[in-house]
């Protein structure tokens, strides 16, 4: 099979080879687009994200994709599902809000607790160290749908680098030699 891909390879033209480069580049840019067009819609730096640990369940379980958005005029309310990033951790996590800190100063400043569903206790050991309460700028976006288990393929091709190397060329050589 790998033969065959590069013999088409090897009877290719450069202008047909520069076709499909720029396709394959066009194809990169649009998806890029529709990205940022999703972050400009949604409000939120990361509209789309996938569970990774079961410490929602049984509401969302790893690998479910989450849709969200993050108005900044929207209060945080008890009960909702938020996502958040924490100083010195790179991944987000998905949690319900437990308890708000409302402090009635001239800003108005709502603190947070956060806890997930599965977790016999809530977030502050997940915190930075020394802080006790999230604030609104640590909030990635809120949960509005999501569609089970998709995320899973995501996971899989983290956990197993070969496996998202070998989808990338594949996907690569396909629209490198596909001539349609």
């Amino acid at each position: 099979m790998i033969m065959g891909l590069l013999d088409d390879l090897k009877r290719m033209n450069k202008r047909q080879f520069l076709y499909q480069v720029l396709s394959f580049g066009m194809i990169v840019s649009s998806a890029l687009m529709i990205w940022k067009g999703l972050m400009v819609v949604t409000g939120s730096e990361s509209p789309i994200v996938v569970v990774l640990s079961g410490s929602m369940e049984p509401a969302f379980h790893r690998g479910d994709l989450l849709f969200l958005t993050n108005y900044q005029e929207e209060p945080v309310r008890v009960g909702e599902i938020v996502v958040f990033k924490v100083e010195g951790r790179d991944i987000p996590i998905v949690h319900r809000v437990l308890k708000l800190h409302e402090k009635n100063d001239k800003n108005s400043t709502v603190k947070f607790l956060t806890k997930g569903d599965n977790n016999s206790v809530d977030d502050r050991g997940l915190y930075a160290p020394g802080q006790l309460w999230l604030t609104h700028k640590d909030v990635v976006g809120r949960a509005r749908g999501f569609l089970p288990y998709v995320g899973m393929v995501t996971i899989y091709m983290n956990e197993y680098p070969k496996l998202k190397y070998a989808v990338l060329l594949g996907l690569g050589l396909y629209v490198l030699v596909h001539r349609e």
